[in-house]
């Protein structure tokens, strides 16, 4: 029987290797000792991995920003003085407000004056806030007006720093209670005239002199309905309440 092979098998001539022995293909002579593999390195010794390191904090932007300071300041004054507008033209969220409607059942008790177009009035307090700056920000509470509702005054007045007393030029007598309250209280305060109408009824010299209230009260003019000109009347009531707190502090 004829023998059969690969095609791509060479002819081996007679005599020699055959060109598919093991000789040929792995150069081991034939019927040699086989060679024996070669001996497997040793694994390397066990090493623990290295803790990750910590990245440094970036100190570029320096430390956190700490939360702006709360103070807390009373926005008071007789009734229909213009406190709600105050605390409403310069909060910097929704002001909260507990307004009621006037009814007949006020006529002769609740007076907001000859000039006054109200319709509502404040039953328990205002609320409002306004940031200063990165460290300051002020926290606004607005009293009632009315003396039935003085009770409330003590608990607003609980914490606070300083008041703003807002006063009706033409209508003197119905910040006298607000100011009597803080004098006793022992409560830095700032007197400001709302100027109706863009004017005032008397000059400040004669308001303070009608008021009775020392050269250390500041007494200042602006408008409820301006944001800016709020602003400037709550910043002499901080800086008087700050100076209060240093001289203390100094004592």
């Amino acid at each position: 029987m004829d023998s059969v092979r690969s095609p791509e098998w060479p002819v081996a001539p007679l005599g020699g290797l055959a060109a598919n022995s093991a000789s040929a293909r792995y150069g081991q002579p034939v019927g040699g000792p086989p060679t024996a593999p070669p001996h497997p390195s040793p694994p390397p010794a066990y090493r623990p991995a290295a803790a990750t390191a910590v990245p440094a904090p970036d100190t570029r932007t320096g430390p956190a920003a700490a939360p702006p300071i709360p103070v807390k300041l009373l926005i008071a004054g007789g009734f229909g003085v213009g406190k709600t507008t105050t605390v409403g033209a310069i909060s910097e969220i929704a002001p909260l407000t507990t307004e009621a409607e006037m009814t007949s059942a006020g006529i002769g008790v609740d007076d907001p004056g000859t000039r006054s177009t109200k319709t509502t009035t404040t039953v328990a307090m205002d609320f409002g806030c306004v940031t200063i700056d990165r460290s300051l920000k002020l926290y606004l509470f607005g009293t009632p007006g009315q003396d039935r509702f003085g009770f409330m005054w003590d608990d607003l007045a609980r914490g606070a720093l300083g008041a703003l007393v807002v006063v009706d030029s033409s209508r003197l007598d119905d910040c006298y209670p607000a100011i009597d309250f803080f004098e006793r209280a022992g409560l830095p305060f700032v007197v400001g005239v709302n100027t109706f109408d863009g004017r005032l009824t008397h000059e400040l010299g004669a308001i303070r002199w009608a008021l009775a209230i020392g050269d250390h009260v500041p007494l200042v003019q602006f408008d409820a309905r301006d944001r800016l000109s709020v602003r400037d009347a709550l910043l002499v009531v901080l800086d008087r309440a700050l100076d209060r707190a240093v001289r203390e502090k100094g004592v």
